[in-house]
């Protein structure tokens, strides 16, 4: 188990705790994307070549996945959603897999909580830098719960406050008030499982003597096929259940 540094920001009337190696994570997620469709659409071509060529086939894959969850006329309104978040999540996943950046047991932070006593008390061998911020159940809840809400917004954008309340009196309002707590935290919890138990299996192969590189090579290459299928089953999820809450 590795430690994550941490800060508190204090407001006054409450305090909020930030994990360090989640921001940085998801602001070099973030920014990996952005730079990655600048440069590929910094010079459009009638004929793509390229990362031009790279970007128009994601922006296709993307209009494919949104049409899983919503119908022909309203589906092109949300590529852009879904090209942004199978990126940021695809990107997201393999950080930890590809750039993970740790620190031994001699780091000694304590403005980040980073102490021997804290090393102790949560037996860890180490400190994490950076990894998937997707590897952290408070983030992938965080976008699940942030989709649920987008979600429910719309749906009453699109339908109006009375159609909206109007899919809660149906037959089936016992089954909707159901799937509005489940969906987010199904959502949250396969995304992070699958990560989180990649990344801890790569943690322990690394500790190991030279007879675990073969298996380590092997964990690592099926990680990063994992953490693109997860990235693929998330974003569909998030059009199919904001789709749901809109055509209910």
């Amino acid at each position: 188990m590795e430690l994550t540094p941490k800060f508190t920001l204090d407001l006054g009337l409450f305090k909020l705790d930030f994990d360090l190696t989640i921001l940085i994570g998801t602001l070099l997620s973030a920014i990996i994307v952005l730079v990655f469709m600048l440069v590929a659409t910094r010079k459009l071509e009638m004929v793509p070549r390229g990362l031009q060529t790279v970007a128009e086939m994601m922006v296709d894959f993307a209009r494919g996945l949104s049409e899983m969850g919503h119908d022909q006329k309203r589906a092109h309104k949300f590529v852009g959603f879904t090209l942004t978040l199978l990126l940021f999540i695809l990107v997201a996943n393999q950080l930890g897999v590809i750039l993970m950046v740790t620190s031994g047991p001699e780091t000694h932070i304590p403005a980040l909580g980073i102490t021997h006593e804290a090393m102790e008390a949560a037996n860890a061998h180490g400190v994490s830098w950076l990894k998937s911020p997707t590897a952290d159940m408070s983030f992938t809840f965080t976008l699940s719960i942030a989709i649920a809400i987008g979600g429910t917004i719309l749906a009453i954008a699109y339908n109006g406050f009375g159609g909206w309340l109007k899919g809660f009196a149906s037959p089936m309002a016992a089954l909707h008030i159901l799937e509005a707590f489940i969906n987010p935290v199904t959502h949250a919890m396969r995304l992070w499982a699958n990560i989180f138990a990649g990344e801890i299996l790569i943690t322990i192969l690394l500790q190991g003597m030279w007879w675990t590189s073969l298996p380590l090579a092997a964990w690592i290459g099926f990680s990063l096929f994992v953490g693109t299928m997860q990235a693929y089953i998330f974003t569909v999820l998030a059009n199919v259940y904001i789709g749901q809450k809109i055509s209910h």
